[in-house]
C-alpha cells in the first residue's frame, strides 16, 4: 500500500542546517524549519541513501506556478493530498514539469529538459541548499509525522523501489516528495530528488517495471 499520510507544507523557511557528521564525516540529511500557524514544522530532506555507494540523483528546476496549481497557492500549514496531479500532488515520474521520459514535455519557462544529476550527500546537499532563502514562502510535499512535535519527511521520491526491499509495501503514484522555493517573480525553484535503487519507470501501483 503507499504512503499512510501525504500532502504539502506551506510556510516561511527559518532555518536550514545539515546533520552532524559521523565517524567519516558523512550526514544524510538536510534539515529545514517552516513555520506555519500550527508551529514550525521539522523536515528532514533525505541527502544519501545509506544504501548506496552511488548517492542520490537530483533535479533542480525553476517551474511556473500554473504548474503546481492548487498546492502552489495553498495557504500556510499542512494540507492532506489527494493523488492526483488535479489535486496538485507530486509524480517524479509523472508530472509534466518535472518527468522526462519519452512523451513527457516538462515545461520549463522555455529550458531544456534537465536530465538527473548524480552525486553524493555532499553535492546533493549544495544543490539543495542553493535555492533555500531564509524568512522565503517555502513549500514541501511529503509525509507528516510525529516525534513529539510538527515535521514532515519521505522529502523524495516514494515509488519504484524494488522487489524485496523494506520500502516496497510504500511504493505508489502522486505521493513523490519535493522542495519548492517562490521565487519574487511568483514562480518556483525546485530541488527533487529519488535514491539511486528506485527505479524511473513504475506501474500504476509504483512499482518499478
Amino acid at each position: 500500500m503507499p504512503l499512510p499520510a501525504y500532502g504539502v507544507l506551506a510556510g516561511a523557511l527559518s532555518q536550514h542546517f545539515r546533520d552532524p557528521p559521523d565517524d567519516i564525516g558523512r550526514w544524510f540529511h538536510v534539515n529545514l524549519r517552516v513555520v506555519a500557524p500550527a508551529g514550525t514544522f521539522k523536515v528532514a530532506v533525505d541527502v544519501d541513501s545509506k544504501k548506496s555507494d552511488i548517492g542520490v540523483h537530483w533535479k533542480l528546476l525553476r517551474i511556473r506556478r500554473s504548474m503546481v496549481a492548487p498546492a502552489g497557492d495553498a495557504t500556510s500549514g499542512y494540507h492532506e493530498l489527494p493523488r492526483n496531479r488535479a489535486a496538485g500532488a507530486i509524480d517524479l515520474i509523472r508530472h509534466p514539469a518535472i518527468a522526462e521520459h519519452p512523451g513527457c514535455i516538462a515545461i520549463l519557462l522555455g529550458a531544456r529538459r534537465r536530465p538527473w544529476t548524480v552525486g553524493d550527500f555532499a553535492e546533493a546537499s549544495a544543490a539543495l541548499e542553493s535555492i533555500l532563502v531564509v524568512g522565503r514562502r517555502t513549500l514541501v510535499w511529503g509525509e507528516p509525522f510525529d516525534d513529539g512535535g510538527l515535521g514532515l519527511h519521505n522529502v523524495h521520491q516514494n515509488q519504484g523501489d524494488p522487489a524485496g526491499s523494506q520500502w516496497w509495501a510504500e511504493n505508489g503514484i502522486w505521493q513523490d516528495g519535493a522542495v519548492i522555493v517562490e521565487r519574487p517573480d511568483g514562480d518556483f525553484d525546485a530541488f527533487v530528488s529519488r535514491f539511486s535503487t528506485q527505479s524511473g519507470r513504475t506501474d500504476d501501483q509504483g512499482h518499478p517495471i
